[in-house]
């Protein structure tokens, strides 16, 4: 396991006990079951990015407290310098840099991705949102649904992360950058209670 995800689950347990809040009541409000909801808080299975925003929306902070444990302090502009960004470790393979995690109630979520260059097909996850993807360096197969891409430097995707996806390197070592928008998701969510 991924030491940054049981930090992850042990932030939520201690969030949603300083809230006196349930495990049954943060579930309904992420829509997931109670057996789900536990397993995530528990660290026994990954929370996939869309179920953390509910989650961070359910306890009242702003994701970057759960995912990194510390709050955003920038209101108009958040600089960060090249090679800065927070490392955020969340699935084998990938290496994770937030470029965005100090502004306080963001809307999207940029992260730089540096792939290894696995032999095997990328784990899929979906979540809710849209998301973006643009090749830096080496090449990216992009799987979305049923279908593959091979995007190269400079080349990019906008897709529905509701369908199952993944991203691996091909032929070596590859970086791309991501932007998840995920406060739109949470609004269509909010808005079906």
């Amino acid at each position: 396991m991924v030491p940054e995800i049981k930090q992850i689950a042990d932030r939520i347990r201690e969030l949603r006990d300083i809230l006196e809040l349930t495990p049954e009541t943060v579930a309904a409000e992420i829509g997931v079951s109670v057996e789900t909801y536990l397993r995530y808080e528990n660290a026994e299975t990954d929370i996939p990015i869309g179920k953390l925003y509910l989650i961070a929306h359910a306890l009242s902070v702003d994701p970057t407290v759960i995912l990194m444990g510390d709050t955003p302090r920038m209101v108009d502009y958040s600089v960060i310098r090249g090679g800065k960004g927070v490392r955020v470790d969340r699935y084998a393979g990938y290496c994770i840099y937030s470029l965005a995690y100090n502004f306080i109630g963001r809307e999207m979520e940029p992260m730089i991705v540096e792939l290894s260059s696995p032999e095997e097909k990328a784990d899929l996850v979906s979540h809710e949102g849209q998301e973006f993807n643009y090749a830096l360096e080496g090449d990216v197969e992009v799987t979305v649904g049923k279908n593959a891409f091979v995007l190269h430097p400079g080349d990019s995707i906008y897709f529905n992360p509701a369908l199952p996806h993944g991203q691996r390197a091909v032929g070596g070592p590859a970086k791309f950058l991501t932007v998840i928008n995920e406060r739109m998701a949470a609004a269509k969510d909010k808005s079906k209670s």
